[in-house]
């Protein structure tokens, strides 16, 4: 399979306005780290952003920065950390969890709506993604959005790229909004409540006004007891106050708190953001479930009654990270039926690509959905070459 690296943006349009032309469907990638993601794709050739590389604006002034699609998220980090600033929604990394190596690239995380655990303050990379460039199928260069937060022009056609996982166009350049990095980080840590509680615990601190910046909880599991996590993120004299108003609004809670900080407190929130909670086994599925947080308890408990089952809450509990028996069909029609009963959608995130191929990957769409969803794509890519099926069967 012939595999595509454009030098620059002209050269990607020229490709792919050939193979628009030629009928030949491409497979689109950074450098290939979450290539065992979605549907595998049926495609005659690839084309990858791995040669599209370098920041092209940063304005630490303005904090937005600007970076063509293959540069590494790395050095998109290391460049805003010598300001003191980062990528607010904290995107995950998927190479622990996929077992993949070469770099995340700042295109990808666009393409697929990247975010880890402060989303619940920040919101998910859709919302910091001000600005796109992109090949749409028929190899048109289009411009959407801005350099400055206050120029929302073309702002639909940047959410739509954000998750549309390279259906749509192949990024070229993206843009987003950043954040001044907070001085101290601190996470206050509950023990021993059961999933319900914890939950509860999350809420209370999430709709309390201590700008809570991530809830999770790790339930009782081998030798380990349960942990619920809050973090506090700011000025060290803010993060005391809050932390004590934290303690004192959750202590009827009861069971014994603990205060993590340093790199102890970081190894925590990064295990977490990449799921490595769950990776005990390569062998095992891992589903990405998305409900509300009320339900979450009462989707695992239903979930554990059907399968053997492991998982963790982030978001507060409206994200559930689920690992399964890799055999079968890894669950799907289980946690299918839950999502259907209970709300929400389940995204498998790492299987075999022969259960990849048999199972819906993503939450199934209604009628309608489907309906639009092959319109926006039929609008953009005409010819069907991009990414064929990666999301769902025949798009």
């Amino acid at each position: 399979m012939t595999n595509h690296l454009p030098r620059d943006e002209q050269d990607a349009s020229d490709i792919i306005r050939d193979a628009s032309e030629k009928g030949i469907l491409l497979s689109l990638s950074g450098q290939g780290t979450k290539a065992e993601m979605g549907r595998p794709n049926q495609t005659d050739a690839s084309i990858s952003s791995a040669s599209l590389t370098g920041i092209t604006l940063y304005e630490p002034a303005e904090m937005v920065i600007s970076a063509k699609s293959g540069t590494p998220v790395s050095e998109v980090v290391r460049t805003l950390a010598e300001k003191g600033q980062l990528l607010p929604f904290e995107p995950m990394d998927y190479r622990p969890l996929l077992g993949t190596r070469g770099e995340p690239t700042i295109g990808a995380v666009a393409a697929m709506n990247i975010s880890g655990p402060r989303r619940i303050m920040a919101g998910a990379a859709r919302d910091s993604l001000i600005g796109v460039r992109f090949v749409n199928g028929r190899g048109e260069v289009v411009k959407s959005g801005g350099r400055v937060m206050k120029n929302v022009t073309g702002l639909d056609i940047v959410k739509l790229m954000a998750g549309s996982w390279g259906t749509l166009g192949f990024l070229t350049e993206v843009t987003f909004k950043v954040l001044p990095k907070q001085e101290r980080m601190t996470t206050l840590v509950l023990r021993g409540l059961n999933d319900a509680q914890a939950i509860d615990a999350l809420s209370q601190a999430l709709g309390s006004p201590f700008d809570v910046t991530g809830a999770a909880h790790i339930p009782a599991r081998d030798r380990q007891g349960a942990s619920t996590l809050i973090r506090l993120e700011g000025f060290s004299v803010s993060v005391d106050y809050r932390l004590g108003e934290l303690r004192r609004l959750l202590k009827r809670f009861g069971g014994s708190t603990d205060i993590l900080e340093g790199r102890g407190a970081e190894a925590v929130w990064q295990s977490l953001r990449d799921a490595t909670v769950l990776t005990d086994g390569a062998d095992r599925a891992i589903w990405r479930v998305s409900t509300a947080p009320t339900k979450g308890p009462e989707f695992t408990k239903r979930v554990a009654q059907a399968l053997e089952a492991q998982w963790y809450y982030d978001w507060g509990g409206g994200l559930i990270w689920i690992s399964t028996s890799g055999d079968g069909d890894a669950g799907a029609s289980v946690l299918r039926e839950t999502t259907q009963s209970l709300g929400g959608h389940a995204t498998l995130v790492r299987a075999p690509a022969e259960i990849r191929s048999s199972v819906d990957v993503f939450e199934p769409q209604n009628e309608a959905v489907m309906t639009l969803t092959k319109g926006i794509k039929a609008s953009f890519d005409p010819s069907g070459i991009l990414n064929p099926g990666r999301m769902y069967a025949g798009i």
